[in-house]
């Protein structure tokens, strides 16, 4: 079986039969970058708070770099800096850890 990918497409870079496809690189690269414009200037009338938009929107870059991360049509020095990319967008797509409550007081501010 011929690979999916023709050498001047960017579609799939696998044979299906023997290994994984990757998504389109220049469509990947494109998405990323509309994406941190987008957490750059949330959209001001979402239903989502500003902190939950962007790390809803960090969440799918860090999904997008761990693709570019690992891509067979990018070169070994541009998967290094996805990887690096990826490592910083990691910290930002972590949950946000609930504030404590207000009336909860620190153990050691207890009195009996």
């Amino acid at each position: 079986m011929h690979p999916t990918r023709a050498p001047d497409d960017d579609g799939p870079a696998a044979d299906p039969a023997t290994g994984p496809a990757y998504p389109c690189v220049q469509g990947l690269i494109a998405a990323n970058v509309a994406l941190m414009t987008a957490y750059a200037n949330p959209a001001p009338g979402a239903t989502v708070d500003l902190a939950g938009q962007r790390r809803l929107l960090a969440r799918k870059l860090v999904s997008n770099l761990s693709f570019l991360r690992e891509h067979p049509l990018l070169s070994p020095a541009l998967r290094q800096v996805m990887a690096h990319a990826h490592q910083h967008w990691l910290s930002l797509a972590a949950p946000v850890p609930a504030p404590a409550a207000a009336w909860a007081e620190p153990a050691s501010a207890l009195r009996h």
